[in-house]
């Protein structure tokens, strides 16, 4: 993509790019129609001019590529002009904050106009940001809270959500939240998993907390593998009928008046139609269909509250809430038992698991469902049973029906061990901590760059890459890098790891120009930024884990949401307690002049004294 973007000046997908058989690029673009049209040639002409000048001076060619790769190789190993002026974590972050705020949707919520992307590394940032800032009681704080808050309602409300079948689809192709691109990723679902959680811990509005049981439903039933893994994706065209001979755009979700009064009768067709803006003639604009596929077709868009579907209809909100319960049963009983469902991808990837892992643990945390972690342990152990090799600490990519030969990339390592460490704050299993360690251990050895910090997408002995190159930009998942430098400073605090701390600064400047000069494009490395800049609130429990007191305590500090919350429970002996001194005199002393559960709270290596009342406890971490 890089090359794409550097040659014609930008980039997207679908991507072509022709290599020589040394690997050197020599011709790329991104989309090519089928055929030739509008004087741009078609996918198959190009093949042929492709293959003419291969083979009429593969010399050329290749010195062509030779040369490209140079080129590509000098631009990314290029040093930036050394600015001796310090990084400022809070001008940073304001900068990031302002350029969201002055591309908000206030009507749609998103930023920007369509197509629009749930793009939770933003949204998460502008969470983050509202958390370190609150005490001020700034408007900036207040109002990153709110963007964030009215943009996942939004979400929730449009056709992007899967009213009927759970989940989230990919896009919005409108700046409604419409009409989206129907394919379902499970990177999606992982990320938004962790915002819903995060704003009903921070609001206690039941409605994120029924949207995290949504996505939860739908991951766990259509997603899950049976022994712990979750598959990539779902496709966004299926057939729409058993006997079709062609696939269409969202035909598993979409649906006509007279589908829905033959499944649920007149009464309540006429509540649903109502309440999610149905059209006998269809609601989806043709602008936004432009294979005309959803000619007719109603995409489910929660278009008035129950209050205001009750009052169009004459019922009662108890009534319509029923009404529209029971049709979304039906409705999901009709799809999944006569529809062709769409083709899953039914990859397992290391690092979506991780992302998944870390969604579900968060989850647990704000709705305290002991399902919900059972589902996070399980992938946890496919991940090591399948993809992991213990004895040289290497894991693999995928696994598809076995386990593939590719050794992960820095994004399997980070998102697995962010993953790992999130488990033990709600489990207090120190395997998971021990294992999170080990693999820290492995990703310096094979990605960090020694020179001029940061991590490398892949290792030194990767010859199928051209060029090593360090991602700082975030996407459609935060980047290895933003990632990275959480994991490192949780462990350098939890461990007692100082050369941790080093590389976490390190990580920092070896990014400090993008940081300066576009921080929006990274918002999750500046969310990470600001980690290191107000530093850890370290939450150490000490006494009987099965005691109730201390189960009362660890429901307290998991429903609180704070994004630098580290939570640790003090043990005389094991793992931590062989890195970590002041968590070991914690544990020895609590065992020695008290029986009750108490708790500490840490920061900049120094210790407060011990909590053993609940509300006090609440009080202090609110």
């Amino acid at each position: 993509m890089t090359y794409v973007q550097l040659t014609s000046g930008q980039g997207g997908w679908p991507m072509s790019v022709f290599l020589t058989p040394d690997l050197n690029p020599f011709f790329g673009a991104s989309y090519f129609p089928p055929e030739d049209q509008y004087g741009r040639p078609g996918f198959k002409t190009l093949l042929d001019r492709i293959s003419q000048l291969w083979e009429n001076n593969p010399k050329k060619v290749k010195a062509s590529g030779e040369n490209m790769t140079e080129q590509l190789r000098s631009y990314i190993e290029a040093k930036p002009v050394e600015e001796t002026s310090t990084l400022d974590p809070t001008a940073v972050a304001g900068e990031t904050y302002h350029h969201f705020e002055n591309s908000f949707d206030s009507i749609y919520g998103g930023f920007g106009s369509a197509p629009k992307f749930p793009t939770p590394v933003q949204l998460q940032f502008l969470i983050d940001y509202y958390m370190y800032n609150r005490q001020k009681k700034t408007a900036d704080a207040q109002k990153a809270l709110e963007m964030a808050l009215f943009t996942l309602k939004k979400i929730a409300a449009g056709g992007i959500h899967d009213h009927i079948g759970s989940g989230f689809h990919r896009y919005s192709t409108d700046k409604k939240w419409h009409v989206p691109h129907f394919e379902k990723m499970l990177y999606d679902q992982a990320q938004l998993l962790s915002l819903y959680s995060s704003a009903y811990q921070i609001t206690g509005e039941s409605m994120f907390a029924d949207i995290t049981r949504d996505i939860i439903l739908y991951v766990s039933r259509d997603l899950h593998h049976a022994q712990g893994g979750f598959y990539s994706a779902e496709d966004a065209d299926s057939l729409p009928f058993e006997n079709s001979s062609k696939k269409l755009e969202g035909a598993f979700c979409v649906w006509e008046i007279s589908e829905l009064r033959d499944i649920l009768g007149l009464v309540n067709s006429h509540v649903v139609g109502v309440h999610y803006g149905c059209k006998e003639e269809g609601n989806v604009d043709p602008m936004q269909d432009p294979q005309n596929e959803l000619k007719r077709k109603n995409v489910l868009l929660e278009c008035n509250s129950i209050e205001e579907t009750a009052k169009s209809t004459g019922m009662t909100p108890t009534e319509v809430h029923e009404i529209l319960n029971l049709a979304k049963t039906k409705l999901w009983e009709y799809r999944s038992s006569i529809r062709p469902r769409p083709h899953r991808d039914e990859k397992i990837l290391t690092s979506w698991n991780g992302l998944m892992i870390t969604g579900l643990v968060h989850a647990y945390e704000a709705i305290q469902d002991e399902a919900i972690i059972k589902l996070a342990v399980k992938a946890a152990e496919f991940i090591y049973q399948e993809l992991y090799d213990p004895s040289t600490h290497i894991l693999l990519r995928s696994y598809c029906n076995g386990r593939s030969d590719i050794q992960g990339f820095v994004d399997d390592y980070c998102n697995f061990i962010q993953a790992l460490l999130d488990l033990y704050e709600v489990t207090f299993d120190e395997r998971w901590i021990e294992w999170a360690f080990v693999l820290q251990e492995k990703q310096n050895e094979l990605f960090y760059d020694h020179e001029e910090g940061g991590y490398f997408n892949v290792t030194v002995n990767d010859k199928s890459i051209l060029v090593r190159m360090k991602e700082e930009q975030d996407g459609a998942e935060p980047s290895a890098n933003s990632v990275s430098l959480r994991n490192l400073v949780r462990l350098a605090s939890l461990l007692e790891v100082p050369v941790y701390f080093s590389k976490a600064q390190e990580t920092v400047q070896a990014f400090r120009l993008s940081l300066s000069k576009f921080p929006f494009a990274l918002p999750a490395l500046v969310a990470s930024f600001m980690l290191v800049s107000n530093g850890l609130k370290e939450i150490v429990l000490a006494g009987r884990p099965t005691d109730p007191a201390m189960l009362t305590f660890k429901k307290i500090v998991s429903r609180v949401f704070m994004p630098n919350k580290l939570v640790a429970l003090a043990k005389q002996e094991g793992f931590i307690a062989s890195k970590n001194s002041i968590i070991k005199q914690i544990a020895e002393q609590s065992s020695s002049t008290v029986n009750e559960p108490a708790a500490y709270i840490c920061e900049n290596f120094a210790c407060g004294l011990p909590i053993y009342d609940a509300e006090q406890l609440k009080s202090t971490l609110a």
